[in-house]
């Protein structure tokens, strides 16, 4: 949905819940809201001394929105509440395809209005907005990189002349060109309808509605630098896909003579992480200390028969494709936390499950005093027992166990470069 703001301009959601202030909520969740002179949060209904054309009932032609504003606010959220109104359907127009076709028609208007600066101007008792700026602007490419189409707020022209005649001309042509039906998506918002659309490209309208009519929408502006990032976050999620298949695929076996499945016991194990507000990287590397069984050469059941598979040397290995050390080195070293800790803790050694004591004598067996000062002096260690810990915990068939989902904004958060 993201991508396709800016591939296309625009989004349209359904199912938004129809609370006030929810658009708000939206936004949020893929940037952050632009407080203007409007507020944060603006009603888009009839009021009783309006301010603005969007306060009344009448129709209003295709347009932008705050092209007083530098900058301007580059998203705007639609958010519909109530819409039992006759009239008040909405319009989209293409700004860029519209500019494109008037490059194409006539190449003198796109030339004056890609170089005439034109002063927007908003006024009321409590603002004063100007910004000039031309019509359509361009990139020194000569890509169009921006449409500011507004006749309610463009200011006096103080040009010769020629230059004036010059530039209502082009203006006149791209407002007509403007209203193109082949140019317009004409839609009717409905009560959780949310539309988000890119403020520099698309200009919308309405039509006009009877004032007898309930019709409320609320609108927040927002910008396209957060959505982008959003974006690209999320893009580079999706390189975690193949471990998501090995939590749902060989995860989902049995867990070396334990009573959960591997992907179980990592799951349990980072939520144990989370729960004890262990920092992201020791959340991650609770979460991901044991695929070494799944993904490694030799698998655990190998384990289980009597060879070291190695798993958390294997698994830290496969993880460095995504993370750093950070994340690495406790999954590699949460095996040899676990001979530490019997030789160094009393007890320790009895509280591990029946599976873990025999894999401990397979794996190298408890630590000997200069294995336990070797160990200690790892930069790594105390986070490796850490992992080591939550390990011992999460085998609980019981136990709440959130989907692997849960954890990609904080897998995402840490990927490298």
């Amino acid at each position: 949905m993201l991508d396709s703001v800016l591939r296309l301009g625009f989004m349209l959601l359904s199912g938004v819940p129809e609370r006030e202030g929810q658009v708000l909520d939206v936004a949020e969740t893929f940037g952050y809201v632009r407080e203007t002179n409007y507020g944060k949060l603006f009603d888009v209904r009839v009021e009783p001394d309006p301010n603005n054309l969007a306060f009344t009932s009448a129709r209003i032609t295709p347009h932008t929105d705050n092209p007083y504003r530098d900058p301007v606010p580059t998203i705007q959220l639609l958010h519909c509440l109530v819409n039992d109104a006759d009239g008040g359907d909405s319009g989209l127009v293409d700004g860029f395809a519209a500019a494109a076709l008037l490059r194409e028609e006539d190449p003198e208007a796109f030339d004056v209005l890609t170089r005439t600066p034109v002063p927007f101007v908003f006024r009321d008792a409590g603002t004063e907005l100007r910004a000039d700026r031309p019509l359509i602007g361009a990139d020194p490419l000569g890509r169009v990189r921006e449409v500011r189409f507004n006749n309610r707020s463009i200011g006096t022209l103080r040009l010769p002349a020629a230059e004036v005649e010059a530039f209502y001309a082009a203006y006149r042509t791209f407002a007509e060109l403007l209203l193109r039906p082949e140019l317009q998506l004409d839609l009717r918002l409905s009560p959780g309808d949310c539309l988000v659309f890119d403020n520099t490209r698309l200009l919308h309208a309405r039509t006009a509605f009877a004032q007898d009519g309930a019709r409320h929408l609320q609108g927040c502006y927002a910008d396209l630098d957060g959505l982008a990032s959003t974006l690209a976050v999320l893009r580079r999620a999706d390189t975690l896909e193949p471990l998501a298949q090995l939590f749902a695929g060989p995860g989902s076996a049995e867990y070396l003579g334990e009573s959960v499945s591997m992907a179980e016991h990592m799951l349990q194990a980072g939520a144990r992480a989370e729960a004890d507000g262990a920092p992201p990287h020791l959340v991650a590397g609770a979460l991901l200390h044991d695929v070494g069984h799944f993904a490694g050469a030799v698998t655990g059941h190998e384990l289980m028969s009597g060879t070291d598979n190695r798993h958390s040397h294997s698994g830290a290995d496969l993880l460095a494709r995504w993370f750093g050390p950070a994340v690495t080195d406790p999954v590699r070293l949460h095996v040899a936390a676990k001979r530490y800790l019997c030789a160094v803790e009393p007890g320790y050694h009895n509280r591990l499950s029946e599976a873990s004591q025999y894999t401990l004598r397979v794996q190298g067996g408890v630590m000997s005093p200069a294995q336990v000062a070797q160990f200690a002096a790892l930069p790594g260690a105390a986070d490796a027992v850490a992992v080591r810990r939550w390990d011992d915990e999460a085998k609980d068939p019981d136990a709440p166990t959130p989907p692997f989902e849960h954890f990609l904004p904080l897998l995402t958060a840490l990927l490298r470069g």
